[in-house]
């Protein structure tokens, strides 16, 4: 019988205790561990200012990744934007992968490509420029140098500033380009493209240079609402965790 593949999004767990983390420490003790592997696609964390206080303030969740790589399971992990500093000690102490913003896979015979999403936003002007920003090695290695207190509290004024200013933007420019999505698929010579960041579960499909193209929106994390994507031989189904 063939192993499940999962894809989770958007879980953006909180350091205080939570039902999320409840469910996702289930997930990773139940379902996760029949799995032939896993994929975080970005925002695990609701923030990250760097590993050296992520994995004090998660560490059940540091174990509990660490005790299912260690069962043999892999688990693979993109950036999203609030835990863009996940980095070599968070992936040591747990055994993850870190994977590239793009990277393509076999899924089932069907080439498919894996990103957290928010590259496609392009009508956000502001955003790819804050992208740009915080994702420069510079810029981050001398952030990592601040103490704890003045990364948090930068940290905190960001994410009021983004929930501010999210009221002010039409939701068409906080979702995806179709432009862009339309040359990721031809770029990168897939047929599926799996993401998350928009918090708009839904398959959308493509016909591209005549051939038909899907694009699978990952589900984002809240309460009463906590899904990934499984994939069991060629059919991807949306499962309930909560």
């Amino acid at each position: 019988m063939t192993k499940p593949v999962f894809f989770i999004s958007d879980l953006h767990l909180p350091v205080a205790a939570s039902p999320l983390r409840d469910t996702f420490l289930k997930f990773l003790a139940g379902p996760a561990r029949s799995a032939q592997a896993l994929y975080i696609l970005g925002d695990l964390f609701e923030y990250w200012v760097g590993d050296d206080v992520g994995i004090e303030a998660y560490p059940a969740e540091t174990e509990a990744l660490f005790v299912l790589t260690g069962s043999g399971v892999p688990v693979y992990f993109q950036h999203g934007n609030r835990d863009l500093l996940v980095g070599s000690e968070f992936a040591r102490r747990t055994g993850v992968h870190l994977l590239p913003d793009y990277h393509t896979l076999d899924l089932a015979g069907v080439r498919a490509l894996l990103t957290h999403g928010d590259l496609y936003c392009t009508a956000d002007i502001g955003y790819q420029r804050w992208r740009r920003f915080a994702r420069n090695p510079v810029v981050q290695a001398v952030f990592l140098r601040l103490p704890r207190r003045w990364r948090e509290r930068f940290v905190g004024r960001v994410r009021a500033q983004s929930t501010a200013g999210k009221s002010y933007k039409p939701a068409e420019i906080m979702d995806v380009s179709e432009d862009s999505v339309n040359t990721s698929f031809t770029a990168h010579g897939v047929t599926r493209i799996i993401h998350g960041h928009t918090h708009r579960p839904k398959d959308h499909a493509y016909t591209i240079d005549g051939k038909a193209r899907i694009r699978t929106v990952l589900s984002d994390w809240r309460p009463g609402r906590c899904e990934a994507l499984r994939m069991d031989g060629s059919e991807l189904k949306r499962i309930p965790l909560s």
